[in-house]
C-alpha cells in the first residue's frame, strides 16, 4: 500500500519564512557595513579610485606613500593617542572611584545622582559647546592638550560611570568583606580584589570610551586652534579640497592607517572581554 506524500503543514513553513526574511535582512545589514569598509580597502590600492566600490585598476602603494609623513599622518596620530589615552585614563579612573560608593554604599542619594548622570548623556553636544567654549577661554584651556582632555573624560564620564556600576554590582561583596577582616582599606579592596575581578567590566569602558573619543571631530576642532595640535580626527578633513576635489586614494589610506590604533586596542583586551569574570570557586557556601 503506498503511502500518501506528508505535505508540510502552514507553520513550519511560517517559521521557515520568517527565518528566510529574517536571513536576508541580515545580509542587507551586513552588507551596508561592508560595503564602506571594502570602498576603503580597494580605494587605498587604487591608483585611480573614486567613489565606486570597485576592484582596482592597479594595485599600488603611491597613497600610502603620499600620506605617510610627519606633517600629514604621523603627528595627528600622535596627538590623538595623547588626546584620546589621557582622556580614556582619566575616564576610567574617575569612573571606577565613583561607581565604587554607588554600587556599595546605600544611600537615598545614589539613584537621584544616577537620574542626572543618565541625563547629562542625553545633551547634544553642539548644545554645550558654546558655554564650554567661553569658559576655557576664562580659565586659559583652550587651545590646550590639557584642555581637551578634560573635556574630553568629562563627556565620556557619565556613561562610563553607568557601566562601571553595572560591572561592579556583579563582584560579590563577601570577598571585601574578608579583605576588611584583614585590615585591608575600601581604596586597597577596590584596587586589589574589585577591579581585577571586573577586568571585562574595565576593558568594556576603556574600549567604548577610547572608540568613542577617537572619532570625536566636532570637540578637537572647537577647542584646539593650532594645526601643530590638531589630531588625526579633524586633519583628515585636509583631504577634502576646495571645489569638490577629493584625493580619494589618498583619502582611504589615511582612513586604514587611522583605524589601525582601534583595532590593535580591542585585539590587546580580546581576552579581557571574552574571558567572563574571575569568579569562579571565590565565593563558596
Amino acid at each position: 500500500m503506498a503511502l500518501a506524500p506528508t505535505s508540510r503543514s502552514p507553520l513550519v513553513s511560517r517559521r521557515t519564512s520568517r527565518r528566510l526574511a529574517a536571513d536576508a535582512g541580515l545580509l542587507v545589514v551586513a552588507a551596508a557595513f561592508a560595503l564602506p569598509l571594502a570602498w576603503v580597502v580597494l580605494s587605498s590600492l587604487d591608483p585611480h579610485a573614486g567613489l565606486r566600490v570597485k576592484a582596482p585598476d592597479g594595485l599600488t602603494l603611491d597613497n600610502f606613500d603620499a600620506i605617510l609623513k610627519p606633517d600629514i599622518t604621523f603627528t595627528p596620530l600622535l596627538n590623538s593617542l595623547i588626546l584620546c589615552g589621557g582622556g580614556t585614563l582619566l575616564t576610567v579612573v574617575c569612573a571606577a572611584l565613583a561607581a565604587y560608593p554607588l554600587s556599595r554604599f546605600r544611600s537615598r542619594l545614589n539613584r537621584p545622582f544616577l537620574l542626572t548622570i543618565l541625563f547629562t548623556t542625553s545633551l547634544p553636544i553642539t548644545a554645550i559647546m558654546v558655554p564650554v567654549y567661553a569658559l576655557f577661554v576664562q580659565v586659559n584651556l583652550i587651545d590646550t592638550m590639557q584642555g581637551t582632555i578634560l573635556f574630553f573624560a568629562a563627556s565620556q564620564l557619565p556613561f562610563a560611570i553607568w557601566l562601571m556600576k553595572n560591572f561592579m554590582d556583579g563582584v560579590p561583596k563577601e570577598l571585601e568583606e574578608a579583605a576588611w577582616t584583614d585590615g585591608a582599606s575600601s581604596f586597597q579592596s577596590l584596587l586589589r580584589i574589585v577591579l581585577p575581578l571586573m577586568g571585562p567590566g574595565v576593558a568594556v569602558v576603556t574600549i567604548f570610551s577610547f572608540v568613542m573619543m577617537w572619532g570625536n571631530f566636532f570637540v578637537p576642532f572647537m577647542l584646539l586652534l593650532t594645526p601643530d595640535q590638531m589630531p588625526a580626527s579633524v586633519s583628515i578633513n585636509e583631504f577634502f579640497g576646495n571645489r569638490g576635489m577629493v584625493a580619494y586614494g589618498q583619502l582611504a589610506a589615511f582612513s586604514v592607517v587611522y583605524s589601525t590604533p582601534v583595532i590593535l586596542l580591542y585585539v590587546l583586551v580580546a581576552r579581557r572581554l571574552g574571558g567572563g569574570f574571575a569568579l569562579g570557586g571565590a565565593v563558596k557556601g
